[in-house]
């Protein structure tokens, strides 16, 4: 009688499993929360990622923007000193608002260009404000720039403004306030993307611009 009992018992067991087995493969309870958990983080990145890509493009603009608009203050004046420079630069400077994650620093050069067959090149003066780094230093007065050919005119004179940022994102520039968001130091180097922007402009107001004290 036992023997005949336990197929029996062991047959509905597993019947019972297939059963709940089957119902299991069938319920959907649940499937748009996983997915929605899956799918989440990355429309997350994306958007991040889109800001972020949008801001350094503004700022971008920006950067070239205050360096134009420094070399156009500068070639309007017939001579300069470094108190002028430096309060020119400060307009520069105010262009980028809001952006206020690092400060722009700029060099202005001023370049002659030498009347003769074979023009040459060489730096009258340079100055840079406080702080700035490469490719923002001053350069060596009477050394030679390096200047594109179709700007050597014989006897000419011109004014080269450089802006120079290193753009902190956002992600990165909060990683110091709250752990774990300085997602961009993955990416970018030391957690900076370095911009610079330049402009050669002629004088207007006098053929030369010289400064006293640069």
């Amino acid at each position: 009688m036992m023997g005949r009992t336990m197929p029996i018992v062991l047959n509905h067991g597993v019947s019972r499993l297939r059963r709940s087995l089957r119902r299991l493969g069938a319920d959907r309870k649940g499937v748009a929360a996983l997915e929605f958990a899956l799918v989440v983080p990355l429309l997350m990145a994306m958007y991040f990622v889109t800001i972020e890509v949008s801001q350094g493009i503004e700022t971008n603009k920006k950067l070239a923007r205050a360096a134009s608009t420094v070399a156009d203050l500068v070639t309007q004046q017939q001579a300069m000193t470094a108190s002028q420079l430096g309060d020119i630069m400060d307009v520069g400077k105010a262009i980028l608002k809001p952006y206020g994650r690092s400060d722009i620093r700029f060099v202005a050069t001023a370049i002659e260009i030498t009347d003769e067959d074979a023009p040459k090149a060489q730096i009258a003066w340079s100055w840079a404000n406080a702080g700035a780094t490469a490719p923002c230093q001053a350069a060596a007065v009477g050394s030679t720039p390096d200047l594109p050919p179709r700007l050597k005119v014989r006897g000419t004179f011109l004014i080269h403004v450089k802006g120079c940022l290193d753009y902190k994102p956002i992600l990165t520039w909060a990683a110091s306030r709250e752990a774990g968001l300085g997602v961009m130091d993955v990416i970018l180097t030391n957690g900076v993307l370095k911009m610079d922007e330049g402009y050669y402009l002629r004088p207007r107001m006098s053929p030369t611009i010289p400064c006293a004290n640069c």
